[in-house]
């Protein structure tokens, strides 16, 4: 199908600037740049619809952009702790969506919306996860998301502890110690003679 020449009404990553013709896929131009008013199509009456209002166009987005900036300096460098069940090898029992993070964004004073995270795929596991929020075209940030079982799981992570390799080797020491009890110094010696009685009982 061919390529529809569209003209941005804003700046879209990847393809250009306010004003810029760029040639999209039709479906991208018809689902999303017309719809959500980001595009023009670029035919004759467009350009000219543009180029008489292309002052109070950029006039208003550097207004957008003044408001997303000042939004910016409350949300950058946020850390978000969210607390999620999950299986032993760190997969969540569910997933953390865009619309949890703009949630706990708001909840922490924030101005954000669902739209604005950029998350290509849900969160699925435990651990430190940085995204990106687009608070305007030319304006985003980074915010941490700790993702943990528990507050104290998420303070650990934020040391830099990986909780899944810790779980493992607890477990694992865990195996270990039950089966070499009686071996262990200090443990009294009646207790290896209980073993020895159970043994003789069940012969």
């Amino acid at each position: 199908m061919a390529a529809m020449d569209v003209i941005l009404l804003e700046r879209v990553e990847k393809l250009g600037n306010i004003g810029d013709v760029v040639a999209v896929k039709p479906g991208f131009a018809r689902n999303y740049l017309l719809p959500n008013g980001k595009a023009l199509r670029a035919n004759e009456a467009n350009r000219k619809r543009f180029e008489s209002n292309r002052a109070q166009i950029e006039a208003d987005n550097a207004s957008r952009r003044a408001t997303a900036e000042t939004d910016a300096k409350g949300i950058e460098g946020k850390k978000l702790v969210l607390i999620r069940q999950a299986s032993n090898t760190g997969a969540l029992y569910g997933s953390v969506s865009a619309r949890d993070l703009a949630e706990a964004l708001v909840a922490d004073g924030a101005k954000v919306a669902k739209n604005q995270i950029q998350l290509d795929t849900p969160i699925k596991a435990l651990g430190l996860h940085d995204v990106r929020v687009a608070l305007h075209p030319e304006v985003s940030v980074m915010v941490q998301v700790n993702v943990a079982r528990s507050p104290e799981e998420a303070e650990l992570q934020s040391q830099g502890v990986d909780i899944n390799a810790q779980f493992f080797e607890r477990d694992e020491a865990g195996f270990t110690e039950d089966y070499d009890a009686g071996a262990e110094p200090g443990v009294p010696s009646d207790e290896a003679a209980e073993g020895e009685t159970t043994e003789t009982d069940e012969a």
